[in-house]
């Protein structure tokens, strides 16, 4: 189940990468971001629109390409990156 600010940043990726395939009812909030096994069916291109999203509604920067693919593991990685670094 997510929470408040998972289901905000599902909102945020739908619209930031433009998803168009129908997206399952719930989400877990675990589930790959990018790649295969996405909900979203993201990929490498869609993750730097995700870094861009993530900067300017939150103000948080995703630094290095590592630490990037660890932050974007998951809805939760990225959700506790973002409680983590705000400002």
């Amino acid at each position: 189940m997510q929470d408040n600010l998972e289901k905000e940043l599902t909102e945020m990726l739908i619209e930031a990468c433009r998803v168009t395939d129908p997206i399952p009812a719930e989400i877990s909030p675990d589930a790959p971001l990018i790649g295969p096994d996405s909900p979203f069916d993201l990929d490498s291109l869609d993750a730097v629109e995700v870094v861009v999203a993530v900067q300017r509604k939150y103000n948080v920067r995703i630094e290095s390409s590592e630490s990037s693919r660890q932050v974007l593991q998951s809805l939760r990685t990225l959700a506790d990156y973002i409680r983590r670094h705000r400002e």
